[in-house]
């Protein structure tokens, strides 16, 4: 019910009365009266003023359960949502909620990790109070071999959600890593269990970059944060918010579709470094082209010297821009 009161509060940014808190949760006025002493408690300024009712005064964010929850717009995406103080992992927590019968839809956020992963077992820095640390659980009903074209639907959702925040023009550096400013800001890590043709479950594990930090030496020159790039403060909350609106939107074109035949326009349109020269490391031989966007099954297109198109698989494949990371 806090979650819910917040949210109307919010929303109407002048005094509720008691009685209709009371009228729109079904709920007597001792509960409303206790909710709102556990609000403030978390941090929140309420104002309550005798014949008037309640008024959230401050704007300032209180990163948690029931702000994330107040703000969520979604139909399934981020449904139910469990936030942690401090978490070993967000994906490994989404792993075990799942083996133990969590739903599509199931977030989990984290305020700080203490063992946050990136691709290829390497560690992901998770600060307290600084970023951003959250993992969705998904029960695919498809094949598995669509299921790496999942991180590319989330790429795209970051990227959306991150430039509805804040304004800035997100791109997304395939396959998987958002940059701004030619840096990057996030990265994504997603794993999955599965039984032959069968997915048992899909978590999708998200990073991202907001407050101003310092990063170690070996990804200072290609890491970046929000909060540094566009210059002001940015809303932690309203960030996983809209990811996750535009993450159910395009998740369900695809899940329609079975392939990203439907978000080819949007994907290319955000893609870094598009009809722009790059280096594709390839184990069998590096080689240099220009990138043509992606197909509709998430494979980069490059056009070779020759005219010849290449499609690239994510995986052991790196590409790089030819004076730099992107």
């Amino acid at each position: 019910m806090r979650a819910k009161i917040l949210a109307l509060l919010r929303e109407r940014e002048d005094y509720v009365s008691g009685q209709e808190l009371c009228e729109c949760f079904g709920v007597s006025r001792t509960a409303v009266w206790k909710a709102i002493g556990q609000l403030k408690k978390e941090g929140y300024c309420i104002e309550a003023v005798q014949n008037r009712g309640y008024r959230l005064t401050a704007k300032r964010e209180v990163y948690g359960q029931h702000e994330l929850e107040s703000r969520m717009k979604t139909g399934w995406a981020g449904r139910p949502l469990s936030f942690y103080g401090e978490l070993g992992s967000t994906n490994l927590q989404a792993k075990l909620d799942a083996e133990n019968g969590a739903k599509e839809g199931a977030l989990i956020v984290a305020d700080m990790q203490t063992a946050g992963r990136g691709r290829r077992g390497r560690m992901w820095s998770s600060p307290p109070g600084t970023n951003v640390y959250f993992t969705l659980v998904l029960k695919p009903d498809y094949r598995v071999e669509l299921a790496s074209m999942i991180t590319l639907v989330m790429g795209l959702a970051v990227a959306e959600g991150i430039h509805e925040t804040c304004g800035l023009e997100a791109r997304i550096k395939w396959p998987n890593d958002i940059v701004v400013n030619g840096k990057k800001v996030c990265g994504m890590l997603a794993e999955m269990s599965t039984e032959r043709d069968f997915i048992h479950y899909v978590v999708m594990g998200v990073g991202i970059n907001v407050a101003k930090q310092e990063f170690p030496p070996e990804i200072a020159q290609t890491a970046a944060c929000l909060e540094g790039e566009c210059g002001h403060e940015v809303s932690r909350a309203e960030i996983i918010v809209n990811v996750m609106r535009a993450f159910e939107d395009r998740y369900d074109i695809f899940r329609k579709d079975g392939n990203l035949a439907g978000l080819l326009d949007r994907y290319n349109g955000m893609l870094a470094g598009k009809d722009g020269e790059v280096r594709v490391l390839d184990p069998k031989g590096e080689y240099q082209g220009i990138s043509r966007g992606i197909n509709s099954t998430g494979e980069l297109l490059v056009e070779r010297e020759n005219g010849a198109v290449e499609t690239v698989y994510a995986g052991e494949v790196s590409v790089r821009g030819i004076y730099g990371y992107v």
